[in-house]
């Protein structure tokens, strides 16, 4: 098994949006393929008919590639084992399920829907479980119990069929399962599942699962928790099928768990508490949006990171990591047992780090189409020079304006809060005494008008605070902001003069 050549898939459906948990997913099976030179493979799991998503397959693809996960093999890269859309592979699973029947191990069942609602509703009424196994399937309407002939009639007649694997009676299932080690169930506890429908002649997950896997030569099944229950059924029908040398190594990764209480991540928790739960926004057809994260204003190195230390640790007290860093860091044995609680919080932090990262030239060319919404023109030398001091204060790039607004428009009102707080009765003169010594200033940069400030302050005996806060107030029309004399050679002379004495007349009153 550890001289196979390393192929993984991703196998999402293509019923919604694709959840952070399912691109965690994704990109385990990403790292794992690449840091051992194998192949990625997307393939798209389309058989439940019903449950088809207009759309869903497309953003299935667009999400992956905004993370820079790099397809092999797949619906649009194809590849030496297409079609990679299991709906295009339905003529090859039927003769597999009939190799199980042949086999004894599966059988035709020709149960009604209603009998098998009843069933259940008398099992609900005294507090149970209906399941239909080794304890009833004989004395139910299948070829197990029926005669061969009636069998054959009731299929030639065109009656509606299932193929259901027969599980074995009363045996221990034992399995190794990478993250969680041995896994052991007894099949007395499981369920004889649907293989094969005839009502659209097309497999259940269970057996188009296995039979791609085994088909498409995968060498590992890493996915999600919630396909533990699975593995014992999965096992078997390699065992069934004679494909037990080649049967993949299996990893169940942990849940995704909401960021309080108990449970798992969903798209409930994110409208509730402010935070997307999809990669990129989804339009519904009922005219509902998503919210994504790409389109919240997160980089995508900054969301495959964060996505990646949710359930696996480096090892390390290293947080911020490249995709080839990733690459190279990951391991399966890494992979933590318990669920991953996710934090919006830290979300943000993530982004904050790369944001910090680029260059001032980098983020102002970002920052370009925000202001062209504004109708703001600025030349790009001043637009670096104004990023690279605020850039700190913001987790993403949108958050810019918020922070330089000022720099491109004149403010017109003045926070209530702000001038109550520095604005007294003698503010007024002093502020013209800033003006007067300000004005003369021939060289006009930071460190001239910086000097003259504090020359001015201690001369006057003034408080810093006093004269600096009266200044941002005029210049900004609030408290925030860089420092006051980089603000001053930023806006030039003459609009920081126009601005202190508008500030003047207007709040005189």
């Amino acid at each position: 098994m550890s001289k196979r050549r390393v192929r993984v898939r991703f196998a999402p459906s293509p019923t919604g949006p694709l959840h952070i948990g399912g691109v965690r997913t994704a990109l385990f099976n990403y790292f794992f393929a690449r840091k051992h030179g194998g192949d990625f493979i997307l393939r798209i799991e389309d058989t439940d008919s019903q449950r088809f998503v207009p759309g869903a397959e497309e953003y299935i693809n667009e999400a992956l590639s905004w993370c820079g996960i790099k397809i092999d093999e797949g619906v649009r890269e194809g590849g030496p084992h297409a079609p990679y859309r299991q709906s295009e592979r339905k003529h090859i699973y039927k003769q597999y399920a009939d190799r199980l029947v042949e086999s004894g191990n599966a059988y035709y069942a020709f149960d009604s829907s209603e009998l098998l609602d009843k069933l259940r509703a008398e099992a609900e009424a005294k507090g149970e479980a209906f399941t239909y196994n080794s304890a009833n399937r004989n004395s139910m309407e299948n070829s197990l119990s029926l005669p061969a002939d009636e069998v054959k009639r009731r299929i030639e007649r065109g009656d509606q069929w299932v193929i259901r694997f027969k599980m074995p009676e009363n045996e221990e299932v034992v399995m190794h399962d990478l993250i969680r080690g041995e896994v052991r169930v007894n099949t007395s506890t499981l369920d004889d599942k649907v293989l094969f429908k005839s009502s659209d002649m097309l497999p259940t997950y269970h057996l188009a699962n296995v039979t791609d896997d085994y088909l498409m030569e995968i060498s590992h099944v890493i996915r999600g928790e919630e396909w533990l229950p699975s593995l014992p059924l999965h096992v078997l029908l390699y065992r069934a099928l004679g494909w037990e040398d080649k049967m993949p190594l299996f990893a169940h990764l942990p849940l995704l768990l909401k960021p309080t209480g108990n449970g798992k991540l969903s798209k409930r928790d994110g409208d509730k508490m402010g935070f997307p739960v999809f990669p990129l926004l989804w339009r519904g057809a009922d005219g509902e949006i998503s919210r994504g994260y790409r389109e919240d204003g997160y980089f995508p190195e900054a969301f495959v990171n964060l996505l990646a230390l949710l359930g696996w640790n480096p090892g390390t007290e290293q947080e911020i990591f490249s995709m080839e860093e990733l690459i190279q860091a990951f391991s399966i044995e890494r992979v933590n047992k318990s669920g991953a609680r996710f934090d919006p919080e830290k979300a943000k932090w993530f982004n904050h780090q790369y944001l910090i990262r680029k260059s001032d030239a980098e983020l102002a060319e970002l920052f370009l189409p925000i202001l062209e919404q504004y109708n703001v023109d600025v030349e790009l030398g001043k637009l670096t020079r104004i990023v690279g001091l605020v850039k700190e204060r913001v987790n993403f790039v949108h958050e810019l304006w918020g922070q330089t607004n000022f720099f491109f428009e004149r403010p017109l009102q003045y926070d209530e809060q702000a001038v109550a707080k520095h604005w007294k009765p003698d503010t007024p003169s002093i502020i013209q005494e800033v003006i007067g010594a300000i004005q003369p200033l021939s060289s006009w940069d930071s460190n001239s008008i910086e000097h003259t400030l504090k020359e001015l302050i201690t001369t006057k005996g003034y408080g810093m605070g006093k004269v600096m806060n009266a200044i941002r107030l005029c210049l900004v029309g609030e408290s925030k902001g860089p420092g006051i004399a980089e603000i001053c050679e930023i806006l030039g002379k003459d609009e920081t003069l126009t601005r202190l004495n508008q500030a003047i007349l207007i709040l005189k009153g």
